[in-house]
Order: C-alpha cells, then structure tokens, then sequence
C-alpha cells in the first residue's frame, strides 16, 4: 500500500508559475533572478497558509540554479536543483525560529555563513516564524542582516510583522503577501479533485474555500477531510453536515420571511436552527454577512465583492432585486448593535429573538397595530406649523404688551368711555377709543391659540419633571408608617453611610460626620456644612431617602438636604475634648471617674 500524502504536500508548487494568487509577487522574484539583481536579505509575511515557505524554496532553488530559463525559473535538471529536490543540499538550510530563538542558536547559525558553499553560488538561509525569536537573539542577528557575506543571502518568514524589531525590517525587502480569494480557492480545489478523481458540486467547493478563510493550506486539508467524509463525491450537504456549517439557505429563507414580515415563522426557523446545535450570535453573523452580500449584489459596480461562486452570487443578485435599500441598511444596524451587546447580555436568546423580529419589522406599513413590537417612530414637533407661520409675520412685544392690549380692549368693550392711552410709534399718544379693540395689533397670526401653545410648553416642563422623578429610587414602603428616635435615626444614618458603595468612600466618611434631626415627625433634615457637601449629597438624595425609609420601616419620611447657617455649625471635638467638656459638664460622670480611677486611653 503506498504511502497517504495530504493534499497540502502532495500538490505544493516547485515552480513560480504554479503559485496560486500571488501573481505580483513571483513576478518580481523571477525578474530579480534573471536580472541577477539580487538583495542579501527578504521578509515574506502575511497570513497563515497563503505559501510564504513555499516560494522562499522555490526562490532559494532558483538562485543557486546552474542553468535557469528565461522566465526566471529553475530548470529542475542540473546538480543543485537535484539535490535541492531530493533533500540532500548543502547550501539552503531552513531553520525553525520557534524552536530555535536563542543567542546560542543564532551564533551558530552565523558560524555557518563563514563558510562559502561547495556548490552553487549562494548560501540560503530560510528562517521560518522568524517573530519568534528572542531579543537578544535578534540583537544579535542584527550585524549579520545588515552586511552579511556576499555569498550569503537570508530569506526570513513570517505571520506577525509588528512584532519584528524596525531595525530588522530596514534591512529587508518585504514581500506582503495576500490571503487567497474565495475564487482562486475554487480553481485549485477543481484541479486537485480532477487529478485525485473525485466528483464534486461547486457550491460544496465555496463552502471549504469560505471555511478556509484566505488560507489555501487550510481549505486542502479541509478538501481533505470532506472528501474522506463523503468517499469520494462531495456534496453541498455532506460538506455541511461534515464542517457543522449552517445551511446557507436559511439566510435567503430569513430574508425573504422578513420581506413579508413574517415573524412568526422566523421564530420558528430561529427555533429549529438553535435545536440544531448552532449559536444564536453565530446566526446573526452569518445574516449579517448574507445581507451584506445583498447589498453589493444590487450594483454592478460592487458585485466584484462577492466572494463566492457564480451560483451563489446569480441568488443574491435575485435576492437584491427584492430587497428595498432601506431594509438592508437597517437590518445590518439592527444585528451589528446585536453583536456588540451579545457577549453581555445575559439572556442571548431573547436578544437574538428581539433582533430578528426588528428585522422582520423593517417594512411593516402599520405602525398602530397593537402589539406589533416595533419602536415608535421619532415624534415631530407640535409647535413645526405654529412656528412657520410666526415666523412670516415677526411679532415683537408678544409677552409683555399682549396683556395691556387685552384690558384695553375690555374697557372699550365695557361700554366705559375711559381714555386709556397706547404709545405709538411716533411718539404721539393714541387713545383706546380711537382705535377698534378687534384690530389691535399682536403680531401673530390669527390661527394661533396662545393658550393652548402655553399649555404645551407647560406640559413639556411638566413631561420633564415627570422623568425626572421616575428616575427616582421608589419607596416599596409606603404603607409602613413605624415610630423611630433621634437614636435610630442616628444609628441608621451611619450604617447607610458604612454601606456605600467604592467609588463614594471620600464621600461617606463626610457624611458619617454629620449628625441628621428629626424636624417635624417623619421629615428629617440634614445639614451640609460647605456647598462641595451640599453638591455631593443632593444628587443622591432620592437614594437616601429610600434607604432610610426602608431601613426605618417609614414610608413616609421627607428628607430635606439644606446648607448650613454659620451658628448651626458645630465644630468637631477630639475624644480628649469630649472627655474634658464630659468632665466639667456632667459631674455624674466625673465622680465616676475620680472613683474608679480611669483614664481615657
């Protein structure tokens, strides 16, 4: 039985023309190895499994080729290239950076550049995942890279540039190589899966080469595992059911639910995909790249953008020509503020559900269905005509004069020949009786209700107040109604304040220095005694209050928070000071003292 080689060994390239998407690149490798121009010192980086390895070997056996053709490749027919070939050469050595990243390794490697090679022109030395390596290994490297001998040339790869020193990547030529395109995947599998005789569906194909994520050794070694799973023939559905990939049919199904605004068979679908083994965030992803996809199908200007197969890439064109602009952009805002709040949220499934029925809501028409579970739409302004039609006619001394022209116009109107005079513009006194109480200039057209436009602004201030005070802590206690002292009031204010939270440490330690008063039963009053502690205490007091009130088991506590007089200001007292005032205050006390003997400690 021979012997099972992988596809990513098996079919690796031995020649610049059989790289695959990385065309920019050989190109300029060939031109320098014809041109014999040729530097001391490359770094090829990129993505995992895109052939960094690969085309530093082929570069390396190109330069020490004895005869190379015309396009810059080996001829694969004299001494060094046999060997090369057959892992017996002398002159490319490739040394694993990731087990060999210390100082030790690195002058070893510098003793072998001293020696000019028996065969070929050049001494390569290929150093893989070279990020790996130490500082002091670096360091050490350095002098080396910078003027090595003339028959020695470095080939460094890596998967991390930015962890390579700047002073390393000024002395190479960098070689930024690309991640493949879902394309260029296809083509190299169709070929491979035509050399090993398996029968294959291309969408089974676009499958493995998404899954491989730009990396063509990965989508091999998917190929790989799909076509073992599949003996020989795969399927689009043997290939999902083998990765364990969702089904990209209920994307499209997804979508077109929502243009009906189905949502109870989303939920369903929703339902059957999340019994299937498959994370709701994962759903929401893969949505949000299928509309995406949508939306660069709907111009040919960015239809280039799909990444995918041509079959796939005709359904999305369909998909697009049903789908309205608006609906895609909202639903990819919708499922993006999804994916941001997934990982905190504590209840996934129920803000994935949430997501999907926004989705699903996108074009619903009526918006006063009950229960409909869309967000209201933004409200416009009540006062949007009122002000378009003031501002045609500009009305100055609306709030002050408007009053003293309504009582003028009453006393016309009274029947009371009272001459009441009105300034006039140009400094003449006109009379109430000479001018009509109906014409009285007000500035304002006559469609307006002042009253019910002041009655408005009252309403928004009330409407502000109104919020204000549901943001306040509520009282769940308001039917208690217990006796408390100045004693527990005193010993809960300061349990309260040894209870507050990190952050207000600072805070409650002032706070545990004031004393609060019962005023008039229930209201306590408190007594700042600067306006920093004022400032500080007033946002919380809401806060406060519930506290107390739950603590003291009244419901119906007031807490006034108010800055302290001058002669309300008690200074604080040492416990030597508390002791002597005791003493010369209390002689309960102080004969209990000189009898016992004590001392304050």
């Amino acid at each position: 039985m021979d012997e099972y080689i992988v596809s990513a060994r098996k079919y690796r390239p031995m020649s610049f023309d059989s790289v695959v998407g990385q065309q920019a690149l050989t190109t300029t490798l060939k031109n320098a190895v014809k041109s014999g121009k040729l530097a001391h010192a490359y770094l090829f980086c990129g993505p995992r499994g895109v052939g960094k390895t690969t085309c530093a070997r082929i570069f390396a056996k190109a330069i020490n080729c004895e005869h190379p053709t015309a396009d810059g490749e080996a001829c694969n027919e004299c001494e060094s290239c046999k060997a090369f070939s057959e892992g017996r050469s002398y002159n490319i050595f490739e040394l694993d950076a990731a087990s060999n990243n210390s100082v030790e390794n690195i002058k070893s490697l510098m003793d072998q550049t001293r020696i000019p090679p028996q065969v070929g022109r050049y001494k390569v030395f290929i150093i893989d995942e070279v990020h790996m390596l130490s500082t002091a290994a670096f360091n050490a490297f350095l002098k080396t890279l910078e003027e090595p001998p003339a028959h020695v040339i470095f080939i460094l790869a890596t998967t991390e540039k930015h962890k390579i020193l700047p002073t390393i990547l000024s002395r190479c030529q960098i070689y930024d190589f690309e991640r493949m395109t879902v394309p260029n995947i296809i083509s190299h599998l169709k070929s491979v899966a035509e050399k090993e005789n398996i029968q294959y569906e291309e969408e089974a194909l676009n499958v493995i080469a998404e899954k491989a994520d730009g990396g063509m050794r990965d989508a091999l070694s998917i190929f790989d595992q799909t076509a073992s799973f599949s003996q020989g023939n795969i399927t689009y559905q043997k290939v999902i059911e083998d990765l364990n990939v969702l089904d990209a049919d209920n994307y499209f199904h997804i979508i077109d639910l929502a243009l009906e605004n189905k949502v109870s068979e989303v939920m369903v679908l929703l339902n059957d995909v999340i019994n299937k083994g498959f994370d709701g965030g994962h759903l929401v992803n893969g949505l949000a790249s299928h509309v995406r996809n949508v939306l660069m199908a709907k111009d040919a200007q960015t239809l280039p953008l799909l990444e995918t197969s041509q079959q796939q890439r005709q359904r999305y064109q369909e998909q697009a020509q049903r789908c309205p602009v608006r609906f895609l952009y909202s639903a990819l805002q919708i499922m993006n503020r999804c994916d941001v709040e997934y990982r905190q949220s504590s209840n996934k499934r129920l803000l994935v559900e949430l997501t999907l029925i926004q989705v699903a809501q996108i074009t619903q028409k009526d918006d006063d269905v009950p229960a409909s579970g869309r967000s209201p739409k933004r409200l416009k302004s009540l006062f949007k005509n009122l002000i378009l039609k003031a501002q045609q006619k500009p009305a100055p001394q609306v709030a002050g004069s408007l009053r003293h022209h309504d009582e003028t116009a009453r006393r016309c109107q009274g029947g009371s020949r009272e001459q009441v005079a009105v300034p006039s513009p140009g400094g003449t006194h006109v009379t109430a009786a000479d001018r009509p109480a109906a014409k009285v200039a007000t500035g304002l057209p006559k469609s307006i209700n002042l009253g019910a436009l002041s009655m408005s602004f009252d309403n928004l201030l009330k409407s502000d107040r109104k919020k204000a005070r549901e943001d306040e802590p509520e009282i769940t206690n308001k039917d208690e109604n217990e006796p408390f002292t100045q004693q527990d009031l005193v010993v809960r204010w300061r349990a309260m304040c040894t209870r507050m939270p990190d952050k207000m440490q600072a805070l409650a330690q002032r706070m545990k220095n004031i004393t609060p008063t019962i005023t008039e039963f229930p209201n306590i009053q408190v007594l700042a005694e600067n306006n920093i502690q004022l400032n500080e205490m007033l946002p919380i007091r809401s806060r406060i209050r519930a506290t107390l009130a739950k603590d003291l088991h009244n419901g119906q506590i007031g807490l006034t928070i108010r800055l302290a007089r001058q002669e309300e200001i008690k200074p604080m007292l040492t416990p030597r000071e508390e002791f002597d005032r005791l003493m010369k205050t209390n002689r309960s006390v102080k004969k209990l003292v000189e009898t016992l003997g004590l001392e304050l400690a």
